[in-house]
């Protein structure tokens, strides 16, 4: 494996952990199928045991995924482990992935264990496991910040349990990149037995330094797995980007020596479904998947490109998917066509009545809007209204009046549980007008605290994407809503944060 980098991909569990981020089983299994054509070679599903929901999106997925080993997160403990075992029945490659914290601050403030008991407890986690499955990878929570001796220990019994690889998290964004690699090259020669396991890093954002310090593990440390996610998504600052990554380990193979499987055209779409699924807009100057990752405004720059690619662009856009966002539909096109361009984008609907609903509005978009493109078609079917599940509340029509001088004002036709309602309210605005409106009737008490309009595409004509964060009682949740017309798509974006806030699956929280 020495030339190989595993690229272990955790959007699906980790990255679900920013607020209100969160993702139903058929939303999971969509990204998961783009994280299979990306050729990713380890996809974390879930973490089974946290709830009903994560168990059987990690079993869906398990069953559904041939290509990638599929794992779950599992604290170090019998039940957590078994049921994880129990979601990954039947998957072609299967890993649990166990972790337990070992820093002083975590065992004493957190867990309230002896680090004794910690490497008891890590022992024995891993000895169970094993005899489930034939791949276990091991964390130690809070790896970076802790003792050094003691980490030592712990890792080398973990190897001697069966553990096959061995992961060292930077959990809070810590490191930095020269002192964490010699970190893993240390932690790898004073191991007698580290030979006998594949080394992994998984590094946090919160310094702006993750992919660094995730690339000085692998240069540096000698690791050989990489855990990242699509666009860097995570709680608070997130997790180190796939994209990046990978871009970095190919563009520079004069540097790392090192060979990736991913099929780098399939970024650009993983990144567009995991932003338009989960609301967190990329950033225009992202690295590698940001709008303007390849835009040259600079008549210098401009001049440059136009005569030798080469003199400012060190990766072509279309090596990494750019050319993805063509026009793909239109108003003459197909049934069968649109359906065989949901497959192509990974999106099975589980029935004929969701196919022709969403090819209903398919229709009536194309009506509106010459130009369908890929992320169009994307955010038709993320619609929870889609779906056979019942929602509480769902958008029926909206009229609003907005004129300079005047106060904007919005009448809305909703359902609440089937039955239509009506709601009416001024605002500062029609957006202001029209979320108040559905208030006026819903009465959620939800404290808003993101709203953020992003274009699909990039026209006049594009639909318009807008993602509302609402806030109850503790609990976090994003709604998505797309539609030509902003108003409405703010809209259904509320009722679908307010379905979102209804349903009571909880989730526990956990990371490595």
């Amino acid at each position: 494996m020495a030339d190989k980098l595993i690229i272990f991909d955790t959007t699906l569990r980790d990255g679900e952990q920013s607020p209100g981020a969160s993702m139903t089983k058929d939303e999971k299994l969509r990204i998961a199928r783009q994280l299979e054509r990306l050729k990713v070679d380890v996809i974390e599903a879930g973490f089974a045991a946290s709830s009903n929901g994560d168990f059987e999106a990690v079993q869906s997925i398990a069953r559904t995924i041939k290509d990638s080993t599929i794992c779950s997160l599992s604290r170090a403990n019998d039940r957590d482990i078994s049921r994880a075992a129990e979601a990954l029945q039947g998957a072609a490659s299967a890993r649990i992935h166990t972790f337990i914290a070992t820093s002083a601050l975590h065992m004493e403030k957190k867990l309230r264990m002896t680090p004794e008991q910690v490497h008891e407890q890590a022992k024995l986690a891993v000895r169970f496991a094993r005899n489930l499955v034939a791949d276990v990878e091991f964390s130690p929570e809070d790896g970076y910040r802790s003792d050094i001796d003691f980490l030592c220990r712990v890792l080398e019994s973990v190897i001697k349990e069966g553990a096959t690889t061995l992961n060292i998290p930077d959990t809070v964004g810590y490191a930095v990149p020269e002192l964490y690699g010699h970190f893993i090259k240390t932690l790898r020669e004073k191991i007698p037995n580290s030979d006998k396991a594949i080394w992994s890093v998984h590094c946090h954002n919160d310094l702006g330094m993750a992919v660094a310090n995730s690339l000085a593990g692998v240069k540096i440390g000698g690791a050989r797995q990489v855990e990242c996610t699509i666009n860097g998504l995570g709680e608070r600052a997130g997790n180190c980007a796939l994209e990046e990554i990978v871009m970095a380990v190919r563009t520079r193979k004069d540097y790392f020596g090192l060979e990736v499987g991913i099929d780098a055209t399939q970024i650009v779409p993983a990144s567009r479904m995991v932003s338009q699924t989960t609301g967190f807009v990329v950033q225009p100057n992202k690295a590698v998947v940001g709008a303007n990752a390849f835009a040259h405004a600079s008549g210098i720059h401009q001049d440059g490109v136009l005569k030798a690619r080469d003199t400012y662009e060190i990766m072509r856009a279309e090596d990494v998917g750019w050319s993805a966002n063509k026009i793909v539909l239109g108003k003459l096109s197909g049934r069968n066509a649109f359906k065989q361009r949901l497959q192509d984008l990974g999106v099975l609907l589980d029935s004929e009545t969701e196919i022709n609903t969403a090819f209903t509005r398919f229709k009536e978009l194309a009506d509106r809007k010459s130009e369908i493109f890929d992320e169009d078609i994307l955010a038709l079917v993320s619609d929870e209204s889609l779906t056979s599940e019942k929602e509480k509340y769902g958008f029926v029509s909206l009229s609003q009046h907005s004129e300079t001088g005047e106060r904007p004002h919005a009448a809305i036709v909703f359902t609440v549980d089937g039955k239509e309602v009506h709601g009416e309210s001024d605002g500062n605005g029609p957006v202001d007008a029209s979320l108040k409106a559905i208030e006026s009737h819903a009465k959620s008490g939800a404290e808003m605290v993101l709203y953020s309009v992003n274009a699909i595409s990039g026209s006049t004509e594009s639909q318009g994407e807008v993602t509302v964060r609402l806030q109850n009682s503790g609990r976090v949740v994003n709604g998505i809503g797309a539609d030509p017309d902003i108003v409405v798509a703010s809209a259904k974006a509320y009722l679908s944060a307010l379905n979102k806030l209804h349903s009571k699956s909880d989730r526990v929280a956990a990371q490595g």
